[in-house]
């Protein structure tokens, strides 16, 4: 689809998704549903026509036709419905975002073929439209409510496996429960909503709580700043798995323009060369987590991910939420310099497993 002209509904696309704001504490006395960890979206059905939107308005639909044709079987005939695109792991037990952002590509054929072996899912929390209405003055417990009243009987049924309800409670120990339960299916929070709140485009009137943790990483090299050469841009972090090999982890990059500059004088002693280096790509064996020669970003062609070597000496204290496979979900937060540790005692031990959760009881659940 594509074209917004083909489309007559009360609320026309694009429409900037309503958005969170973190916090330590969630508000008592509001309704509480977990945080998926997906593409936001919001879909638009207009009879056989169907648009997928995304948080920065622009469609999602072509990357998605198994979503189309579940939107066209499984929700209203007009309607306009906010959630999140997901894709699970291949026994469904978990949220694998890394094969959701494969899912963009350019190739039509890829796209096809990508749908048919890493399909998508669809998790509904709020209704927009439906029919002639225009929902978003009404509070958000009442929209909550009509989204229940019309996938009540699909989910109830158990038709279809890609258009789902997320669960939703007003119970704040419940809530709690979901946020250390639910990691475990790959979910990375909770979302808290105002029942009284209408829905507000690209305003950060939500609350999210997210999991938040150390871990203490050796710095084995660093990334320049985009701004040019004399700041860093990252630290590359390291911890070493049960081999003994430095895993490439992620990066830590939350430093101001002042401290990036400091940063490089204070990193030269240790630049090393690639020859000996633990992320020395010729001597890798195929598979090993190590970042690449002149590696381009694969979301961003023109990035330059070449780094500057450094000798694993330092360890680093960094925040991060949670784990994806091997590595940090997103960009880790720089806590302090660790003289004290070890690199060789920073291994993938310290770290906090989440308890296993199959993703298919989330969805089960009645808040």
């Amino acid at each position: 689809m594509g074209q917004t002209d083909d489309v007559d509904l009360p609320v026309m696309p694009p429409v900037a998704p309503m958005l969170a704001k973190p916090l330590k504490t969630l508000p008592a006395g509001w309704l509480y549903d977990p945080k998926w960890d997906g593409f936001r979206s919001i879909v638009f059905r207009d009879g056989d026509e169907v648009e997928l939107g995304s948080r920065n308005e622009k469609p999602l639909t072509r990357y998605f036709p198994e979503l189309v044709e579940a939107v066209r079987r499984d929700l209203p005939e007009r309607c306009v419905v906010d959630g999140e695109i997901v894709v699970a792991t291949p026994d469904g037990e978990r949220l694998d975002f890394e094969a959701l952002q494969q899912r963009i590509h350019p190739a039509d054929s890829r796209v096809r073929l990508l749908a048919e072996q890493t399909p998508a899912a669809f998790v509904a929390f709020d209704l927009l439209a439906l029919g002639d209405e225009d929902l978003t003055g009404m509070p958000f417990a009442a929209r909550r409510a009509r989204l229940e009243e019309v996938l009540g009987q699909h989910r109830a049924s158990g038709v279809g496996g890609t258009v789902h309800l997320s669960p939703i409670t007003d119970d704040l120990d419940v809530a709690m429960r979901w946020f250390r339960d639910f990691e475990g299916a790959g979910l990375d929070g909770l979302i808290a909503k105002d029942p009284q709140d209408t829905y507000q485009p690209d305003k950060r009137v939500l609350t999210k709580l997210k999991h938040e943790r150390t871990a203490d990483c050796v710095v084995a090299g660093y990334r320049l700043h985009k701004s040019g050469d004399d700041a860093v841009g990252s630290l590359l972090l390291g911890l070493y798995d049960d081999r003994g090999v430095l895993a490439s982890v992620g990066v830590a990059a939350s430093f101001t323009m002042a401290r990036r500059r400091e940063l490089l004088t204070e990193l030269q002693p240790l630049v090393t060369t690639l020859e000996g280096h633990p992320w020395d790509w010729a001597a890798q064996l195929d598979g090993e987590r190590t970042p690449q020669k002149n590696a381009g970003s694969r979301w961003n062609a023109g990035k330059d991910l070449s780094f500057v070597p450094l000798r694993p000496e330092r360890v680093v204290e960094v925040r991060y939420d949670y784990m994806e496979g091997a590595r940090f979900r997103h960009t880790a937060h720089f806590v302090r310099w660790r003289p004290d540790r070890d690199p060789r005692s920073c291994t993938y031990d310290q770290l906090e497993l989440p308890t296993d959760h199959d993703l298919s009881e989330v969805l089960g659940v009645r808040g």
